[in-house]
């Protein structure tokens, strides 16, 4: 069974959900953030409860930051788990 290498596996998986987060910024920052929430709610029968709050910068980065971090330990954690499981 292939071993996986720990840092990697947690850089890759908190770029990718650092960049979603990137992503979910540059939808505020275009004013498309709530009716797509709005939309993704309605399609679940629930009613929208939540209000997009108004672009910042800071908050934009420190959303990334933050679950970027979050992300690499979560997928560093996963590959510890499944070379100790897959040996």
């Amino acid at each position: 069974m292939h071993t996986l290498n720990p840092r990697k596996v947690g850089a890759v998986t908190g770029v990718f959900i650092g960049g979603l987060h990137f992503v979910w910024s540059l939808i505020v920052l275009l004013g498309w953030a709530q009716p797509l929430l709005n939309f993704f709610l309605m399609l679940h029968m629930l009613k929208p409860l939540f209000v997009v709050d108004s672009y910042s910068v800071s908050m934009m980065l420190a959303l990334v930051l933050v679950t970027a971090i979050l992300g690499y330990f979560l997928g560093y954690l996963y590959a510890i788990v499944w070379n100790r499981l897959y040996k």
